[in-house]
């Protein structure tokens, strides 16, 4: 066997090797691989529907943990499509939650715009850690819930966040007015939590009043 021709033939092992690694992980089933990895990083995912018993029950349930690796295929190509399944004309939604594409890990996508050019960001088990007394009054809609928006008074105005980057770091940020909104909307699909909730709660609220 020649040198070169042996060369070759290792580099491509150790290639092969890198991509296997890349795809075998412990943060997805084998069914949500197998969802993930049905199509390229730009094809959208089918939005889950309260409209739908199997959908229904599935955005009921509690989402996990999602360990941060840059370097996980899967990993890399879920949060591509998720991003191209909230931006989807079908969609144009403001924020996405992992659990409205069937996938129930700690994910979601939400637009700031509290910030400049109003930037789509991506972030890994975000959860609440102060909620302000103070609210505010606003009208929200949900891709998952078809056809209709209502208008929620118990949202509150500020709130602070914690949450994982892509590269793993671990953040803190203090978000107000209607972006805090969408965190809110967003991470209540982590927990299994919808706004026609929320709603219940305000009405039952103004009966007592």
């Amino acid at each position: 066997m020649k040198k070169t021709t042996f060369i070759l033939i290792i580099s491509f092992l150790i290639l092969a090797c890198s991509s296997a690694k890349g795809l075998k992980d412990n943060l997805f089933s084998s069914e949500e691989k197998t969802l993930i990895m049905r199509a390229d990083s730009i094809t959208p995912m089918r939005v889950y529907k309260i409209t739908r018993k199997s959908d229904s029950l599935l955005l009921r349930k509690q989402s996990s943990y999602v360990k941060p690796n840059p370097k996980n295929m899967v990993l890399q190509n879920f949060v591509k499509r998720l991003y191209a399944t909230v931006r989807d004309s079908m969609s144009l939604g403001v924020g996405i939650a992992a659990p409205q594409v069937g996938i129930l890990k700690n994910i979601i996508w939400v637009q700031r715009f509290d910030k400049e050019n109003l930037p789509f960001e991506v972030y890994l088990n975000p959860k609440i850690t102060i909620y302000s007394e103070e609210t505010q009054t606003v009208r929200e809609g949900c891709l998952s819930i078809p056809d209709r928006s209502e208008t929620l008074s118990s949202r509150s105005k500020e709130i602070q966040i914690e949450y994982d980057t892509m590269e793993g770091n671990h953040k803190s940020e203090t978000v107000v007015g209607f972006t805090s909104v969408i965190f809110q909307h967003e991470i209540d699909h982590l927990n299994g939590i919808l706004y026609l909730d929320h709603l219940q709660k305000d009405m039952e609220e103004q009966k007592k009043l």
